[in-house]
């Protein structure tokens, strides 16, 4: 019987405001490019693969400032790319340059607060696994949902050294990695059957996730994945509750 849900944080429960499809047609506009905002969306579902896919093999936030930089230029690229645009790596660099240096804030999506309520006046215990490297506190609270979610994992913004244990609420490796999975069961206290995690991404909610015997659901607000063999999907947040109810 699930018993403590997880979800993922960034594109699962929350969102960039101002939209980054918004910052992204602005700078676009400035560099003399016009693309439409449905065709950035579909460009930001295929990098966030290939971001993820790069953090697993290295966190981004541990490479060198230009390497960093080298990664997300080719990041943008693809986002443009995908979005009918194609530019010159040259050019990438400076459309993301102008993209990052826009202030941001997380805020939560309309369906988040309303879904996290009705599942703990169901009896569900939340948490948050994410790979965001911050002092994730202060972001939950200025979401909206401090009150609501019991627990978060996410690994240290500086390495650990080795033989280090890690401190709390943090794991030494990222998602798909088991750490931060086990760092998540330990601190739930539950066995692995008993967490359903809830996120965005195949390879590192999902796969991971179900690894570690946990179950998992793939959220797909865009509809940009195909069907999951032998795992849900939902649309959004509010399909969980169905899914529960119907879920052996």
């Amino acid at each position: 019987m699930i018993k403590v849900i997880t979800f993922d944080f960034y594109n699962t429960l929350v969102k960039f405001w101002p939209p980054l499809e918004e910052i992204q047609q602005d700078a676009c506009r400035k560099m003399g490019l016009a693309v439409s905002r449905e065709a950035i969306r579909r460009g930001y579902a295929k990098a966030d693969i290939l971001f993820n896919r790069a953090n697993e093999e290295e966190p981004l936030s541990l490479r060198s400032p230009e390497r960093r930089l080298e990664f997300f230029a080719e990041y943008e690229g693809l986002i443009l790319e995908t979005a009918g645009v194609p530019v010159t790596p040259l050019l990438a660099r400076q459309i993301w340059g102008l993209a990052i240096a826009v202030p941001k804030e997380f805020a939560p999506f309309e369906d988040t607060i309303p879904a996290l309520d009705a599942l703990r006046e169901r009896g569900y215990r939340l948490g948050v696994i994410t790979n965001l490297r911050a002092d994730l506190e202060p972001l939950i609270r200025r979401a909206g949902l401090e009150s609501i979610l019991e627990f978060s994992v996410n690994p240290p913004q500086v390495p650990s050294p080795a033989g280090a244990a890690p401190g709390q609420g943090r794991a030494r490796a990222e998602k798909p990695h088991p750490p931060i999975f086990h760092e998540a069961l330990r601190r739930a206290a539950v066995a692995p059957d008993e967490v359903l995690h809830v996120g965005d991404q195949i390879r590192s909610d999902v796969a991971g996730a179900r690894a570690m015997g946990m179950r998992a659901a793939l959220l797909d607000r865009g509809g940009w994945h195909d069907p999951v063999q032998d795992c849900p999907k939902i649309a959004t947040l509010n399909e969980l509750i169905g899914l529960l109810q119907s879920a052996p």
